[in-house]
């Protein structure tokens, strides 16, 4: 009994912090619009800041860094995609790196591309499809996290990749993906969009999972137990909105491929 309570020793102050993000997040995802992409462009600066951190980089190249992506992201998210600019002004994030880390430039410049790319999939995102399949996507992440959260330290048993993230098992893992195909399925029912949004929903759950492990094994490679610590019983930024940004990079693919999510009645 002892062991399980110790388990969850942290699980009010993840609470609070995570209500805070929670209504911040949401009301910027209801609002839209300049707001969203305000509230994306200082999380999108605050993630290249802690990445730049992690691999060693003094404060104040890792605070210009963070800076500069965020400048980049807002005015990119102001151009219309279709002229072709959006892109590259994102990947100079990653090309600035090369020229003001000394270290790790192989590990920061392809993850701050993916990172820039991801986030401005969540603009495209929102703007396209609109409320409903933005809190789809949300929620889709969040249920992964939380029944994996509560099912690894429930339930425990095999790990998924000790040597990466010693933390995570096989019935957080799994339960993740149910939790996933839950929203899928109610979301379903919602819109009308067909079985496939469950099916989704899971790679979605997969995606967020891997960016996970993604960053485990960024702060693994370096000896560094969180990415920062700016939020209390989170650690930093990136600690959460990692699985984000694997989901959004998926469903950024999927949409690119695919006619799903369906479009908005006008």
């Amino acid at each position: 009994m002892t062991q399980r309570a110790g388990s969850f020793s942290d699980l009010i102050s993840r609470l609070v912090t995570a209500l805070v993000m929670a209504a911040v997040g949401l009301l910027a995802v209801w609002l839209g619009g300049l707001w969203f992409k305000a509230f994306v462009g200082l999380i999108v600066g605050v993630l290249i800041w802690e990445l730049a951190r992690m691999l060693g980089a003094d404060q104040k190249r890792a605070l210009t860094l963070g800076g500069f992506a965020t400048v980049v992201f807002l005015f990119a998210g102001l151009l219309p995609v279709g002229l072709g600019l959006s892109l590259p002004l994102l990947f100079l994030v990653g090309f600035a790196g090369v020229a003001a880390l000394e270290h790790h430039r192989t590990i920061y410049m392809p993850l701050a591309m993916l990172v820039m790319l991801a986030a401005f999939g969540l603009l495209v995102h929102r703007d396209t499809f609109g409320l409903t399949w933005m809190l789809w996507l949300v929620l889709v992440v969040v249920a992964t996290d939380v029944l994996g959260y509560f099912a690894g330290r429930i339930f425990g048993g095999p790990k998924f990749w000790p040597r990466v993230s010693p933390k995570k098992t096989w019935s957080g893992t799994i339960a993740g993906w149910f939790g996933a195909g839950a929203v899928g399925a109610v979301f379903m029912g919602l819109t009308g969009a067909g079985f496939q949004v469950i099916g989704i929903s899971v790679a979605l759950s997969m995606a967020s999972q891997m960016g996970d492990i993604a960053e485990s094994a960024v702060k693994r490679k370096m000896g560094v137990k969180d990415s920062s610590n700016l939020l209390p019983g989170h650690g930093g930024v990136f600690d959460r909105f990692d699985g984000m940004l694997g989901a959004a990079m998926l469903l950024l693919i999927v949409e690119s491929l695919t006619s799903f999510p369906p479009m908005p009645a006008l």
